[in-house]
């Protein structure tokens, strides 16, 4: 938690200040700052990485009628770096008119779901995942992500249900409405037996071309650690035009630039490969799934992950370093609003 920190008016002491803790800690907490524009947003987040390509971390948007991500994001339009998410009718909203903001719900995404009677009582980790384009040579994992909770739903509490694939049955957690979940990559590194981190340290990962196209009709598994294996993704001739030397082949394990700890990071719905470090590459997709989740679903647990819900006013910034979420079974007419 950050306090005494104004994001429209903070010095260069203030920034080392933040930059430090926000690598050691991984997610910070920053109270108090209802009244911070979108251009300050975007001026701090972009601070942190000055070399990147002024815009937003995922660039433009492609098909948008097929990307998992467009119905989630509404670009506010003098300020196009940040995107309003969130839930429910908004009348008016920084030049935005009439909009109308959906939460993701498992039950578009998952493979099974929650019983429609248990609906508003308990929810899913919807899709863990990091906050990149994972397509684009110039677009690469931003260092920063930040969320600003603006109007944020208040009192009513689910059961998050943490469900098979190597978990424990029926290990649940009692969690705020709409609640964000973060969990380290660095703990998930730190757990791994010795041959998995030789694993992780030598294998890169290639995430498919325009990959939340790519995802668009493949279904999660219930814990929201990657897709089920049915044969459902789009076949790359009906992608959207893509090169191949825009295709991101990335580490499966990044290295924190401060505290020089190792990093388990992967988005485990978008890979297509694996780049062994004998030279091999595996291209089956199940087994390319089988070997990803063996290193990060054995480590990550409902006990391993952080919660965190919004209050008015309050910004959240996390790393490269750190896998997050989001969950919950929100009713159409509650209304929520955050800026990324």
């Amino acid at each position: 938690m950050v306090t005494g920190i104004d994001v429209e008016n903070f010095s260069d002491a203030d920034f080392a200040l933040l930059r430090t803790a926000l690598f050691t800690h991984q997610v910070l907490v920053i109270k108090n700052q209802s009244h911070a524009s979108p251009a300050a947003q975007f001026a701090l987040t972009h601070r942190f990485d000055p070399a990147a390509p002024a815009c937003y971390g995922h660039g433009k948007t492609v098909d948008s009628k097929r990307s998992i991500l467009h119905p989630d994001l509404k670009t506010i339009p003098h300020q196009p770096q940040v995107q309003v998410i969130g839930n429910g009718f908004v009348p008016s909203y920084e030049g935005l008119e009439n909009i109308r903001l959906r939460h993701p719900h498992h039950r578009t995404f998952h493979a099974t779901a929650v019983p429609d009677a248990d609906d508003l009582t308990h929810t899913r980790f919807y899709r863990w995942h990091i906050d990149a384009a994972l397509y684009g040579a110039a677009l690469a994992p931003p260092v920063v992500t930040t969320l600003l909770a603006v109007r944020v739903p208040k009192g009513r509490r689910q059961t998050c249900v943490y469900e098979d694939h190597g978990s424990d049955a029926g290990d649940t957690l009692d969690v705020p409405l709409g609640t964000t979940a973060f969990a380290s990559g660095e703990a998930m590194y730190d757990l791994l037996s010795e041959e998995d981190k030789a694993f992780a340290r030598t294998t890169r990962v290639e995430y498919a071309p325009h990959p939340y196209v790519w995802m668009s009709a493949a279904r999660s598994r219930a814990d929201g650690l990657g897709l089920v294996s049915e044969g459902r993704e789009v076949p790359l001739a009906q992608l959207p035009p893509f090169e191949r030397g825009e295709v991101q082949i990335l580490p499966m394990c990044w290295r924190n630039e401060v505290t020089g700890r190792l990093a388990l990071q992967v988005h485990p719905s978008a890979v297509r490969r694996l780049h062994l470090g004998d030279g091999s590459v595996v291209e089956d997709l199940e087994e390319v799934r089988g070997l990803r989740t063996g290193c990060r679903g054995r480590v990550l647990d409902l006990r391993g992950s952080t919660r965190m819900t919004g209050r008015k006013g309050i910004w959240w910034f996390f790393i490269t370093g750190r896998a997050a979420l989001g969950g919950g079974s929100v009713p159409e007419d509650e209304v929520r609003l955050f800026r990324q």
